[in-house]
């Protein structure tokens, strides 16, 4: 059975991964919608073999589709999913996956009713094979019980180049929700934790007063059990850099640590995906760059077995749900 899956909406770059990752484990794609000529243009390019659409009704309503993929503006992706599950499509969005509680909530009903698969493709844990590797590691007990993790997620801002929804907190979700939801899922996940609690949560504008709408700076502090995890978001990558973002996380354990470099060394090794494992024995360096990544194979496993092997679902939804918690804390306000 070959898998056939289709885009609604291709707003964030991170379609390109959603779709390469399916495209590698031979699912076939065949059409996208989009509203905007400029991207369709670059995104048919591409990807020729994919048919633009002028309705999402004509992927919706077509039984041979199986899964519907998403990268639109993050305000529009609950209502692209809703429709989906609805139609009998399973999903795969980008994050943020949603951008208030009431979507977050709406959306664990629907996939309840309807029985479909939705997952959010978190880039920086599926789509990083030193973040894989990290967890095969922390699971044969490399470094004995995880004990806290620090997660960083610098990206560089590329003011000129964003579209104006980028700008606007009600459409991207504020940057806890935005970026930081990366750092939830990883913190679930090495903590192996179906909850978490956030202890403190805070978020500003700090050097972008002409856009107000920006929040260029985010922190939380959460706690799940007896693992702690400390979260740093921002969009102060220097321009010297040479890729968007010195990505990090410290995983520190009863046993060991664990360092990942996900994308870049400063001033070291070339390339990215770098892992530090520091134990008893010592300091090594493991070059993950050949890693396999597994995500895409087990969703289309998934999709054929009716299964949760590439995410379970109230995982899925659990780091959405930290998230907008967090968002919801730093603003000072109830959950939106």
């Amino acid at each position: 059975m070959t898998i056939r899956f289709a885009a609604i909406g291709i707003n964030h770059d991170h379609i390109n991964g959603q779709v390469n990752c399916l495209l590698t484990e031979n699912a076939e794609f065949v059409a996208f919608f989009a509203t905007e000529d400029d991207l369709a243009a670059d995104f048919a390019t591409r990807y020729p073999q994919a048919k633009r659409v002028d309705d999402p009704r004509r992927i919706l309503d077509d039984p041979a589709i199986d899964l519907v993929v998403s990268a639109a503006i993050p305000a529009e992706r609950a209502g692209i999913a809703e429709a989906a599950m609805r139609a009998g499509k399973d999903v795969m969005l980008d994050k943020p996956g949603m951008t208030t509680m009431d979507q977050l909530e709406h959306l664990r009903r629907v996939q309840a009713e309807t029985g479909r698969i939705l997952s959010i493709l978190y880039s920086e844990h599926f789509e990083n094979r030193a973040t894989v590797k990290a967890g095969e590691l922390v699971k044969a007990g490399a470094i004995g019980r995880v004990v806290s993790t620090a997660g960083f997620g610098p990206h560089r801002i590329r003011k000129a180049e964003r579209p104006a929804w980028f700008f606007e907190r009600d459409r991207y979700g504020g940057i806890l929700v935005d970026i930081a939801s990366h750092q939830f899922e990883q913190f679930l996940f090495f903590a192996d934790a179906g909850d978490a609690e956030i202890l403190s949560a805070r978020v500003a504008n700090r050097a972008h007063p002409d856009r107000p709408g920006l929040q260029d700076t985010g922190d939380a502090h959460l706690v799940a059990g007896d693992v702690t995890g400390f979260i740093r978001v921002d969009w102060f990558t220097p321009d010297g850099l040479p890729v968007w973002g010195d990505g990090r996380l410290f995983i520190t354990g009863t046993e060991g640590a664990i360092e990942l470099r996900k994308y870049v060394d400063v001033a070291g090794r070339p390339g990215g995906d770098h892992l530090f494992l520091t134990d008893r024995r010592g300091v090594s360096h493991i070059d993950c760059s050949n890693e396999p990544l597994p995500y895409g194979r087990q969703l289309i496993a998934d999709i054929r077995d009716r299964t949760q092997t590439a995410m379970p679902q109230a995982h899925c939804f659990k780091a959405m749900e930290l998230a907008l918690r967090a968002q919801s804390i730093a603003e000072g306000g109830a959950a939106r």
